[in-house]
């Protein structure tokens, strides 16, 4: 057995209730294998339908920030949090959805030297004042915001993705969750 993917108990499929094992099996599908979140949030089924709920409400809504956008504010703040399974994991999303193989690790480290435009880096400025002093968060952030086109609503979800990120960068970080080997490489290489 290789390096165990939480320091918590990880349950069998067949022991998950079955909604949670139809979400997991769904994923497997359609990815190829079964993501150490997943697995790692099974082990407390009500816990694991309200994270995926809200993760869901999120990341796959049709808004004002593309689906690259919120990967990056991802990126960018579990960079700040230190939480290595959402760099990792969200990095490899990210370059997968903006169809790049740089721009997860240049926004992971810094992304006021990433290659992004002005717009992109207001929305990951506010991101990371949310994730990591959001009580200075006034006025004069929104209206940054606004000047580049984003709506008050943007605006949410930009802070939303940060603040539910910061906790599932904590949890990670508690759990020791071990990032799978497959995001790695994942949109790193074109495809063959």
């Amino acid at each position: 057995m290789g390096t165990p993917i939480s320091r918590f108990p990880v349950p069998a499929l067949d022991e998950l209730p079955d909604d949670v094992r139809d979400r997991i099996v769904a994923v497997q599908e359609k990815s190829g294998f079964v993501p150490n979140v997943f697995l790692t949030l099974a082990h407390r089924p009500d816990e694991f339908r309200a994270f995926f709920a809200y993760h869901d409400a999120l990341m796959e809504k049709d808004s004002g920030l593309s689906k690259a956008e919120r990967e990056m504010i991802v990126v960018a703040t579990s960079g700040a949090n230190q939480c290595q399974y959402c760099v990792v994991a969200h990095g490899a999303i990210l370059r997968v959805r903006a169809r790049n193989a740089l721009i997860a690790d240049q926004v992971a480290v810094n992304y006021r030297k990433a290659d992004i435009s002005a717009r992109q880096r207001a929305m990951l400025d506010f991101a990371l004042k949310v994730s990591l002093h959001a009580e200075e968060v006034g006025d004069a952030d929104f209206a940054a915001l606004h000047e580049h086109g984003f709506s008050d609503q943007d605006v949410w979800d930009i802070g939303a993705v940060a603040a539910f990120f910061a906790m599932s960068n904590r949890l990670a970080n508690m759990s020791s969750m071990r990032p799978n080997d497959e995001f790695f490489l994942m949109g790193r290489l074109p495809k063959s």
